[in-house]
């Protein structure tokens, strides 16, 4: 299984604050799970999770570009971080 978290706004848009995804859909990595997702999510949560500012940390690591995933793996999808 893979954790999948969304996290303030991003959470917002997609509706939950979680998805797992069992052994049978489970992604080799984060390209394939973004194709999963684009199936899961509509439109507008799939375009904000997909945005430019958005990051992602597998396993409480950011990553950029693909990254490996395997069973047990969390993937968190992180909104741009603001501050004042």
């Amino acid at each position: 299984m893979i954790a999948v978290r969304f996290f303030a706004s991003l959470r917002d848009a997609v509706g939950t604050a979680g998805l797992d995804l069992g052994s049978s859909r489970m992604p080799a990595d984060l390209d394939g799970l973004l194709c999963v997702l684009r199936e899961r999510l509509d439109g507008e949560a799939y375009a904000a999770i997909t945005g430019a500012s958005v990051r992602i940390a597998v396993n409480q690591t950011l990553v950029e570009g693909n990254a490996a995933l395997t069973a047990g793996d969390e993937v968190a999808f992180l909104p741009p971080v603001s501050g004042g």
